[in-house]
């Protein structure tokens, strides 16, 4: 892997662990571009990201993985491109709490549409303790009527070893032959 190419992008909506995801497996303390919330994202959580998330992973003394994350607000959209460029592949993060979780996913694939066209997507859903429904199936549902596959997992943007997980199943759908 050359180290420019080497980019995973993290997206989702307000609230679904993008930033916390990123600490919890980042080797490096990682950056954030963080605000106090001052719109509806305020009923969510106290500040949200406006400019991006970033840490780094290292797979081994050659290789890093640079670790994107975008703001989950619509408004800051413009953020998504800019950061996608050069991505080797999406996490997308869904917070299974939100009014309409199966939206967002329809929603996050087709603004990502252009980064999908030639990465893959893992999806990582939060919150399934707090509300299980829609569970895994519904999920992988929509993604079939949309001609997608991809990984799904309920995820805990806390624990590394989820995250760690979701990254090792978008490497080995970028190349099944890693050893991990």
């Amino acid at each position: 892997m050359r180290a420019p190419d080497n980019k995973i992008i993290f997206t989702g909506p307000v609230g679904a662990g993008k930033t916390t995801a990123i600490a919890a497996i980042s080797d490096v303390p990682p950056v954030t571009t963080d605000a106090a919330a001052s719109d509806m994202t305020l009923n969510r959580k106290g500040h949200t990201t406006v400019a991006m998330d970033y840490g780094v992973i290292y797979l081994d003394e050659e290789t890093k993985v640079h670790l994107y994350g975008t703001p989950g607000q619509e408004r800051f959209d413009f953020m998504w491109d800019i950061l996608s460029q050069g991505g080797m592949g999406l996490v997308l993060l869904l917070d299974n709490t939100r009014p309409n979780p199966v939206k967002d996913l329809q929603f996050f694939l087709g603004a990502f549409t252009s980064l999908l066209k030639d990465a893959p997507v893992v999806i990582g859903v939060t919150k399934m303790d707090a509300r299980p429904e829609p569970d895994i199936e519904s999920y992988q549902r929509t993604l079939a009527s949309m001609s997608i596959r991809a990984p799904i997992f309920e995820v805990d943007a806390r624990r590394k070893e989820d995250i760690q997980n979701l990254v090792m199943a978008l490497l080995y759908s970028i190349d099944p032959g890693l050893e991990g």
